[in-house]
């Protein structure tokens, strides 16, 4: 391998491991944020999800920047082992959500619907509430980011580990699991728009893990050479979520991305299976520059 190539490997390397050492520091601060957001008679209130081993804080830098541009942006604990990380099983999580959402619009009298932005299990929980709760009543746009709405092949191995016992996520988060199959089941609602942002580079959320069928108001867009700890932090995944809060998705990312999704869904088998290996391949060196 020419020195170059090592050289950008490490520097990759270099790069998310950084990235994961500040999410990492950031979750370890847990559940007690600063509040920042004025809701009371808010247009446009913005929630944020966070996913599974992760806590309000884990989203700071994310919601300093929706701040610091004008958005009302809030998050709520989603309890879980040590009553933190978000372990409770994901129907019970969506109708917490529901409950909290319903007090809050009386308490702060919102005088709009609402946008979720929501990562990995996060995406799931908000998944489930508006398409199964009844919550696109109160929710105008869902962003997830690095979701397994096709299930995570990772929740398979971790079935073989003690785990699996006593965190019903896992179970739930498993390709093919009753829970997936269930959300699955029925177009998702048309008054809420969807948006599922990916990356090949994501080795958490493997790609196609975080694809969805498409409609009018669902779309998949690809986030190049993020990983799934840098769509929170990452300035290039920012400006894509800004884009789908000001309900200004260039069309052209759109189409890009379902172009290398049908590629990718049509290619013959042994072809699929060859992009599948060099897709792992790349995500084991760190993705291509």
């Amino acid at each position: 391998m020419p020195i170059s190539s090592i050289r950008r490997i490490i520097r990759r390397m270099g790069r998310r491991t950084k990235s994961w050492s500040t999410i990492v520091a950031l979750t370890l601060r847990g559940n007690t944020i600063e509040r920042r957001a004025k809701l009371f008679r808010s247009r446009s209130p913005v929630l944020l999800l966070y996913g599974l081993g992760a806590t309000r804080r884990t989203f700071s830098i994310l919601e300093r920047r929706l701040h610091n541009d004008g958005y009302d942006v809030f998050s709520i604990n989603l309890g879980g082992l040590f009553g933190t990380f978000n372990t409770d099983a994901i129907e019970e999580l969506a109708r917490r959500i529901d409950e909290k959402i319903e007090r809050l619009y009386l308490k702060y009298q919102f005088r709009g619907r609402l946008s979720i932005i929501s990562h990995s299990k996060g995406g799931l929980i908000g998944h489930y509430y508006v398409k199964r709760l009844g919550g696109e009543n109160r929710v105008k746009l869902l962003v997830t980011l690095g979701t397994p709405h096709n299930g995570n092949p990772w929740c398979l191995l971790a079935s073989f580990t003690p785990a699996v016992l006593f965190l019903k996520s896992l179970r739930q988060m498993i390709p093919q699991s009753p829970f997936i199959r269930r959300l699955k089941q029925g177009p998702f609602p048309k008054r809420t728009k969807f948006y599922s942002l990916y990356s090949r580079s994501d080795t958490v959320c493997p790609f196609p893990s975080a694809v969805l069928e498409e409609a009018p108001n669902v779309k998949n867009i690809e986030v190049p050479g993020v990983s799934h700890s840098e769509f929170l932090i990452k300035k290039q995944a920012y400006y894509i979520i800004k884009h789908a809060l000001d309900d200004e998705m260039p069309a052209s990312l759109e189409e890009s991305t379902r172009q290398k999704v049908s590629a990718h869904l049509n290619a013959p088998p042994r072809e699929a299976a060859h992009l599948r290996l060099v897709a792992g391949a790349k995500s084991l060196a760190f993705g291509k520059k």
